[in-house]
Protein backbone atom coordinates (compact mmCIF):
# COMPACT_ATOMS: atom_id res chain seq x y z
CA UNK A 1 0.00 0.00 0.00
CA UNK A 2 1.07 3.59 -0.66
CA UNK A 3 3.12 4.88 2.34
CA UNK A 4 0.75 7.87 2.38
CA UNK A 5 -2.63 6.13 1.90
CA UNK A 6 -5.99 7.83 2.10
CA UNK A 7 -8.27 6.10 4.63
CA UNK A 8 -11.98 6.55 5.23
CA UNK A 9 -13.16 5.39 8.64
CA UNK A 10 -16.95 4.90 8.78
CA UNK A 11 -18.37 5.03 12.28
CA UNK A 12 -21.50 7.14 12.24
CA UNK A 13 -22.98 6.74 15.72
CA UNK A 14 -23.74 6.53 18.59
CA UNK A 15 -21.74 8.47 21.19
CA UNK A 16 -20.56 5.36 22.98
CA UNK A 17 -19.68 3.61 19.73
CA UNK A 18 -17.68 6.58 18.47
CA UNK A 19 -15.80 6.75 21.77
CA UNK A 20 -15.12 3.01 21.67
CA UNK A 21 -13.61 3.45 18.20
CA UNK A 22 -11.07 6.08 19.30
CA UNK A 23 -8.36 3.50 20.12
CA UNK A 24 -8.83 2.05 16.62
CA UNK A 25 -8.18 5.50 15.17
CA UNK A 26 -5.03 5.79 17.26
CA UNK A 27 -3.84 2.35 16.18
CA UNK A 28 -4.44 3.19 12.51
CA UNK A 29 -2.46 6.39 12.91
CA UNK A 30 0.47 4.35 14.28
CA UNK A 31 0.12 1.93 11.35
CA UNK A 32 -0.14 4.72 8.77
CA UNK A 33 1.79 7.64 10.28
CA UNK A 34 1.80 9.61 6.99
CA UNK A 35 -1.67 8.55 5.87
CA UNK A 36 -4.62 10.88 5.45
CA UNK A 37 -7.47 9.72 7.70
CA UNK A 38 -11.03 10.91 7.18
CA UNK A 39 -13.78 9.94 9.65
CA UNK A 40 -17.40 9.85 8.50
CA UNK A 41 -19.77 10.51 11.40
CA UNK A 42 -23.23 11.88 12.13
CA UNK A 43 -23.31 15.56 13.03
CA UNK A 44 -24.32 15.03 16.67
CA UNK A 45 -21.04 13.22 17.42
CA UNK A 46 -18.67 15.24 15.24
CA UNK A 47 -17.53 17.44 18.19
CA UNK A 48 -15.87 14.36 19.69
CA UNK A 49 -13.57 14.21 16.67
CA UNK A 50 -12.98 17.75 15.40
CA UNK A 51 -9.52 18.80 16.46
CA UNK A 52 -8.42 15.24 17.21
CA UNK A 53 -4.67 15.02 16.45
CA UNK A 54 -5.04 11.68 14.66
CA UNK A 55 -7.82 12.81 12.27
CA UNK A 56 -7.15 14.84 9.13
CA UNK A 57 -10.79 15.44 8.15
CA UNK A 58 -14.22 14.90 9.67
CA UNK A 59 -17.07 14.45 7.19
CA UNK A 60 -20.72 14.64 8.22
CA UNK A 61 -23.18 11.91 7.26
CA UNK A 62 -26.87 12.91 7.17
CA UNK A 63 -29.31 10.45 8.66
CA UNK A 64 -31.02 8.65 5.81
CA UNK A 65 -34.60 8.96 6.99
CA UNK A 66 -37.36 10.49 4.88
CA UNK A 67 -38.47 13.01 7.51
CA UNK A 68 -34.95 14.29 8.06
CA UNK A 69 -34.15 14.48 4.36
CA UNK A 70 -37.11 16.83 3.94
CA UNK A 71 -35.04 19.33 5.90
CA UNK A 72 -33.08 21.63 3.60
CA UNK A 73 -30.01 21.54 5.80
CA UNK A 74 -29.93 17.76 5.72
CA UNK A 75 -30.33 17.72 1.94
CA UNK A 76 -27.43 20.15 1.64
CA UNK A 77 -25.32 17.88 3.84
CA UNK A 78 -26.24 14.92 1.64
CA UNK A 79 -25.21 16.77 -1.54
CA UNK A 80 -21.94 17.86 0.08
CA UNK A 81 -21.08 14.33 1.17
CA UNK A 82 -21.94 12.82 -2.21
CA UNK A 83 -19.71 15.43 -3.85
CA UNK A 84 -16.86 14.62 -1.48
CA UNK A 85 -17.18 10.91 -2.14
CA UNK A 86 -17.14 11.45 -5.91
CA UNK A 87 -14.14 13.78 -5.76
CA UNK A 88 -12.02 11.92 -3.22
CA UNK A 89 -10.78 8.42 -4.00
CA UNK A 90 -9.49 6.40 -1.06
CA UNK A 91 -7.05 3.55 -0.79
CA UNK A 92 -8.95 1.94 2.05
CA UNK A 93 -12.45 2.20 3.52
CA UNK A 94 -13.08 0.67 6.96
CA UNK A 95 -16.63 -0.03 8.14
CA UNK A 96 -16.74 -0.06 11.93
CA UNK A 97 -20.54 0.26 12.05
CA UNK A 98 -21.70 -2.87 10.25
CA UNK A 99 -25.22 -1.65 9.45
CA UNK A 100 -27.13 -0.72 6.33
CA UNK A 101 -26.68 2.99 7.08
CA UNK A 102 -22.90 2.60 6.96
CA UNK A 103 -22.94 0.18 4.05
CA UNK A 104 -24.51 2.87 1.86
CA UNK A 105 -21.47 5.11 2.30
CA UNK A 106 -18.99 2.25 2.09
CA UNK A 107 -20.56 1.25 -1.23
CA UNK A 108 -20.36 4.80 -2.55
CA UNK A 109 -16.77 5.28 -1.41
CA UNK A 110 -14.24 4.96 -4.22
CA UNK A 111 -11.63 2.52 -2.96
CA UNK A 112 -10.13 -0.79 -4.14
CA UNK A 113 -10.19 -2.12 -0.59
CA UNK A 114 -13.23 -2.03 1.69
CA UNK A 115 -12.74 -3.81 5.00
CA UNK A 116 -15.11 -4.84 7.77
CA UNK A 117 -16.51 -7.84 9.58
CA UNK A 118 -18.24 -10.67 7.79
CA UNK A 119 -21.86 -11.47 8.63
CA UNK A 120 -22.77 -8.04 9.98
CA UNK A 121 -26.41 -7.00 10.28
CA UNK A 122 -28.73 -5.92 7.49
CA UNK A 123 -26.47 -7.48 4.88
CA UNK A 124 -23.97 -4.63 5.28
CA UNK A 125 -21.01 -6.98 4.77
CA UNK A 126 -22.05 -7.55 1.14
CA UNK A 127 -20.47 -4.25 0.03
CA UNK A 128 -17.06 -5.19 1.45
CA UNK A 129 -14.17 -6.41 -0.67
CA UNK A 130 -12.42 -7.87 2.38
CA UNK A 131 -14.49 -9.62 5.04
CA UNK A 132 -12.74 -10.23 8.33
CA UNK A 133 -13.96 -13.26 10.34
CA UNK A 134 -16.26 -12.19 13.12
CA UNK A 135 -14.59 -11.40 16.42
CA UNK A 136 -15.81 -12.76 19.76
CA UNK A 137 -19.30 -11.21 20.10
CA UNK A 138 -18.98 -11.26 23.89
CA UNK A 139 -15.78 -9.19 23.87
CA UNK A 140 -15.93 -5.50 24.67
CA UNK A 141 -16.62 -3.23 21.69
CA UNK A 142 -13.21 -1.55 22.13
CA UNK A 143 -11.46 -4.86 21.41
CA UNK A 144 -13.80 -5.74 18.55
CA UNK A 145 -13.00 -2.50 16.76
CA UNK A 146 -9.27 -2.71 17.52
CA UNK A 147 -9.17 -6.18 15.99
CA UNK A 148 -9.86 -4.61 12.58
CA UNK A 149 -6.88 -2.28 13.04
CA UNK A 150 -4.71 -5.27 13.96
CA UNK A 151 -5.96 -7.06 10.83
CA UNK A 152 -4.60 -4.09 8.87
CA UNK A 153 -1.20 -4.38 10.50
CA UNK A 154 -1.51 -2.02 13.46
CA UNK A 155 0.68 -3.09 16.39
CA UNK A 156 -0.74 -4.51 19.59
CA UNK A 157 -0.79 -2.19 22.56
CA UNK A 158 -2.99 -0.72 25.26
CA UNK A 159 -6.02 1.19 23.94
CA UNK A 160 -5.46 4.94 23.80
CA UNK A 161 -8.30 7.42 24.23
CA UNK A 162 -7.99 11.04 23.19
CA UNK A 163 -10.80 13.46 22.42
CA UNK A 164 -10.95 16.22 19.85
CA UNK A 165 -13.53 17.86 22.09
CA UNK A 166 -12.79 21.07 23.97
CA UNK A 167 -14.26 20.92 27.48
CA UNK A 168 -16.58 23.82 28.26
CA UNK A 169 -17.99 23.60 31.81
CA UNK A 170 -21.27 25.54 31.82
CA UNK A 171 -21.54 28.72 33.82
CA UNK A 172 -23.01 28.32 37.29
CA UNK A 173 -21.45 25.00 38.26
CA UNK A 174 -21.27 24.98 42.06
CA UNK A 175 -17.95 24.94 43.85
CA UNK A 176 -17.00 21.87 45.81
CA UNK A 177 -17.15 18.17 44.96
CA UNK A 178 -19.61 17.26 42.19
CA UNK A 179 -21.56 14.06 41.63
CA UNK A 180 -23.27 13.74 38.26
CA UNK A 181 -26.47 11.72 37.87
CA UNK A 182 -27.43 10.89 34.30
CA UNK A 183 -30.77 9.05 34.60
CA UNK A 184 -31.99 9.01 31.00
CA UNK A 185 -31.51 6.53 28.16
CA UNK A 186 -32.95 5.98 24.71
CA UNK A 187 -34.37 2.59 25.65
CA UNK A 188 -37.27 2.58 28.09
CA UNK A 189 -35.95 -0.74 29.42
CA UNK A 190 -32.73 0.92 30.62
CA UNK A 191 -34.44 3.35 33.01
CA UNK A 192 -34.23 3.22 36.80
CA UNK A 193 -37.26 4.59 38.71
CA UNK A 194 -37.33 8.31 39.57
CA UNK A 195 -37.84 7.73 43.34
CA UNK A 196 -34.65 5.68 43.42
CA UNK A 197 -32.66 8.48 41.75
CA UNK A 198 -34.08 10.92 44.30
CA UNK A 199 -32.98 8.71 47.19
CA UNK A 200 -29.51 8.43 45.67
CA UNK A 201 -29.28 12.23 45.31
CA UNK A 202 -30.27 12.69 48.98
CA UNK A 203 -27.60 10.23 50.11
CA UNK A 204 -24.87 11.91 48.04
CA UNK A 205 -25.83 15.31 49.43
CA UNK A 206 -26.46 14.44 53.07
CA UNK A 207 -23.86 11.73 53.64
CA UNK A 208 -21.01 12.90 51.41
CA UNK A 209 -21.61 16.62 50.96
CA UNK A 210 -21.73 16.45 47.17
CA UNK A 211 -23.21 19.06 44.91
CA UNK A 212 -25.45 16.88 42.73
CA UNK A 213 -25.89 17.72 39.05
CA UNK A 214 -28.54 16.13 36.82
CA UNK A 215 -27.61 15.81 33.14
CA UNK A 216 -29.42 14.42 30.14
CA UNK A 217 -30.96 15.05 26.75
CA UNK A 218 -34.03 17.22 26.09
CA UNK A 219 -36.15 14.07 26.00
CA UNK A 220 -35.17 13.34 29.62
CA UNK A 221 -36.76 16.50 31.05
CA UNK A 222 -39.89 14.74 32.29
CA UNK A 223 -37.77 12.17 34.12
CA UNK A 224 -35.70 14.94 35.68
CA UNK A 225 -38.88 16.73 36.79
CA UNK A 226 -40.12 13.52 38.41
CA UNK A 227 -36.83 13.09 40.30
CA UNK A 228 -36.99 16.66 41.56
CA UNK A 229 -40.63 16.18 42.59
CA UNK A 230 -39.63 13.17 44.69
CA UNK A 231 -36.92 15.27 46.33
CA UNK A 232 -39.54 17.72 47.53
CA UNK A 233 -38.04 20.51 49.62
CA UNK A 234 -34.54 19.22 48.84
CA UNK A 235 -34.94 19.75 45.09
CA UNK A 236 -33.07 23.05 45.40
CA UNK A 237 -29.94 21.14 46.42
CA UNK A 238 -29.72 19.66 42.90
CA UNK A 239 -28.58 21.54 39.79
CA UNK A 240 -30.77 20.45 36.89
CA UNK A 241 -28.91 20.74 33.56
CA UNK A 242 -31.03 18.17 31.72
CA UNK A 243 -31.61 19.24 28.13
CA UNK A 244 -29.51 22.38 28.44
CA UNK A 245 -25.91 21.34 27.74
CA UNK A 246 -23.95 20.94 24.55
CA UNK A 247 -21.68 17.93 24.18
CA UNK A 248 -18.70 20.10 25.14
CA UNK A 249 -20.55 21.36 28.23
CA UNK A 250 -21.60 17.84 29.24
CA UNK A 251 -17.96 16.79 28.97
CA UNK A 252 -16.96 19.80 31.06
CA UNK A 253 -19.38 18.78 33.83
CA UNK A 254 -18.31 15.13 33.78
CA UNK A 255 -14.63 16.06 33.85
CA UNK A 256 -15.22 18.08 37.04
CA UNK A 257 -17.10 15.27 38.79
CA UNK A 258 -15.70 12.95 41.43
CA UNK A 259 -18.35 10.39 40.53
CA UNK A 260 -20.94 9.78 37.83
CA UNK A 261 -23.94 7.47 38.17
CA UNK A 262 -25.48 6.62 34.83
CA UNK A 263 -27.60 4.24 32.87
CA UNK A 264 -26.05 2.39 29.92
CA UNK A 265 -25.80 5.44 27.66
CA UNK A 266 -23.32 7.73 25.95
CA UNK A 267 -22.60 9.85 29.03
CA UNK A 268 -21.34 6.72 30.78
CA UNK A 269 -18.69 6.20 28.10
CA UNK A 270 -17.80 9.89 27.96
CA UNK A 271 -17.21 9.94 31.71
CA UNK A 272 -14.98 6.87 31.46
CA UNK A 273 -12.90 8.43 28.66
CA UNK A 274 -12.51 11.59 30.77
CA UNK A 275 -11.25 9.55 33.72
CA UNK A 276 -14.31 10.04 35.92
CA UNK A 277 -15.28 6.86 37.80
CA UNK A 278 -18.75 5.57 36.95
CA UNK A 279 -21.32 3.55 38.82
CA UNK A 280 -23.16 2.13 35.79
CA UNK A 281 -26.67 0.68 36.06
CA UNK A 282 -27.22 -2.25 33.70
CA UNK A 283 -30.33 -4.25 32.95
CA UNK A 284 -31.20 -5.37 29.40
CA UNK A 285 -27.66 -4.98 28.02
CA UNK A 286 -24.34 -6.70 28.69
CA UNK A 287 -21.69 -4.71 30.59
CA UNK A 288 -18.94 -7.03 29.37
CA UNK A 289 -19.75 -5.86 25.83
CA UNK A 290 -20.49 -2.18 26.35
CA UNK A 291 -19.73 -1.26 29.94
CA UNK A 292 -17.51 1.66 30.97
CA UNK A 293 -14.04 0.80 29.71
CA UNK A 294 -11.05 0.93 32.02
CA UNK A 295 -10.34 0.72 35.73
CA UNK A 296 -12.13 2.23 38.70
CA UNK A 297 -15.75 1.76 37.60
CA UNK A 298 -18.51 -0.28 39.20
CA UNK A 299 -21.28 -2.19 37.44
CA UNK A 300 -24.59 -2.42 39.29
CA UNK A 301 -26.74 -5.20 37.96
CA UNK A 302 -29.54 -7.39 39.28
CA UNK A 303 -29.09 -11.08 38.60
CA UNK A 304 -32.24 -12.15 36.78
CA UNK A 305 -32.51 -15.01 34.31
CA UNK A 306 -33.74 -12.87 31.41
CA UNK A 307 -30.88 -10.34 31.54
CA UNK A 308 -29.37 -9.41 29.18
CA UNK A 309 -32.31 -9.57 26.76
CA UNK A 310 -31.34 -6.56 24.56
CA UNK A 311 -34.98 -5.49 24.33
CA UNK A 312 -35.72 -1.77 24.03
CA UNK A 313 -39.10 -2.25 25.70
CA UNK A 314 -40.18 -4.81 28.23
CA UNK A 315 -43.62 -5.42 29.77
CA UNK A 316 -41.97 -6.37 33.08
CA UNK A 317 -38.55 -4.67 33.35
CA UNK A 318 -37.57 -6.25 36.66
CA UNK A 319 -33.84 -5.98 35.97
CA UNK A 320 -33.90 -2.24 36.71
CA UNK A 321 -37.31 -1.66 38.29
CA UNK A 322 -36.30 -4.01 41.13
CA UNK A 323 -32.68 -2.86 41.38
CA UNK A 324 -32.34 -1.82 45.05
CA UNK A 325 -31.05 1.62 45.95
CA UNK A 326 -28.74 0.01 48.50
CA UNK A 327 -26.87 -1.79 45.72
CA UNK A 328 -26.20 1.53 43.97
CA UNK A 329 -25.16 3.19 47.23
CA UNK A 330 -22.74 0.34 47.85
CA UNK A 331 -21.20 0.76 44.39
CA UNK A 332 -20.82 4.51 44.93
CA UNK A 333 -19.27 3.83 48.34
CA UNK A 334 -16.66 1.55 46.76
CA UNK A 335 -15.70 4.24 44.27
CA UNK A 336 -15.51 6.94 46.93
CA UNK A 337 -13.34 4.79 49.17
CA UNK A 338 -10.62 4.74 46.49
CA UNK A 339 -8.23 7.54 45.57
CA UNK A 340 -9.61 9.72 42.79
CA UNK A 341 -8.59 8.62 39.29
CA UNK A 342 -7.75 12.22 38.41
CA UNK A 343 -5.38 14.46 40.24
Amino acid sequence: MDPQPRLLLVKLSSMGDVLHALPTLEALRVRFPRGHITWLVEEAYAPLLRGHPAVDEVWLAPRLRPRQLLDGRQRAALRRLLGNLRASPFDLVIDLQGLLKSAVWVALGRAPRKVGYNGTREGSYLVLTERVPRFDPEAHAVWRYLNLAHHLGAPEGPPRFRLGLTLEPPAGLPAGPLAVLHPGARWASKLWPAPAWAELARWLTRTHGFKVVLTGAPGDRDLAAAILAHLGDEANTVLNLVGSTSLAELAGVLARARLAVTTDTGAMHLAAVLGTPVAALFGPTAPWRTGPFGEGHEIVRLSVDCSPCFKRRCPEPRCLADLPVDAVLAACGKILSRPALKG
